[in-house]
């Protein structure tokens, strides 16, 4: 395996921990490998050990704060910068949903009391529940 990074072809394959840390998924080696041992990184639909061989091509997903979908694309060895970074993957990962707007909540005034059942249903209609 060759030192440093590299685009490597059809024949270049690098570990796992090695691939997803180089890539920037996560921040340090030990990470990358401690997520591949709980079950975070599949490689090809499959549960990766940290040795496991990461080949271009292969289909890469790795959860962090959400699930990211990503095609292979380059080999690398050492973590580099983000743009050759980015560029040793494609992602495949679908966009987010949009969020929904929640209405704001109802704020009573100090010492107005309980609400009465007409402040009730008031608040139900304004909530779109009644």
């Amino acid at each position: 395996m060759a030192e440093g990074a590299s685009s490597g072809g059809a024949t270049g394959s690098t570990r796992a921990d090695i691939w997803v840390w180089s890539v920037r998924f996560y921040k340090t080696r030990s990470l990358a490998t401690a997520a591949c041992k709980a079950g975070h990184v599949k490689v090809n639909g499959e549960r990766a050990k940290p040795a496991q061989v990461v080949r271009v091509g292969d289909e890469v997903r790795v959860t962090t704060d959400r699930e990211h979908i990503v095609e292979v694309r380059g080999i690398l060895t050492k973590r580099v910068g983000a743009p050759i970074a980015q560029a040793a993957y494609l992602d495949k990962t679908p966009a987010l949903p949009p969020r929904v707007e929640q209405p704001s909540a109802v704020v009573r005034e100090r010492g107005m009391g309980r609400p009465t059942k007409r402040d009730r249903r008031e608040l139900e209609r304004l909530r779109g529940r009644g």
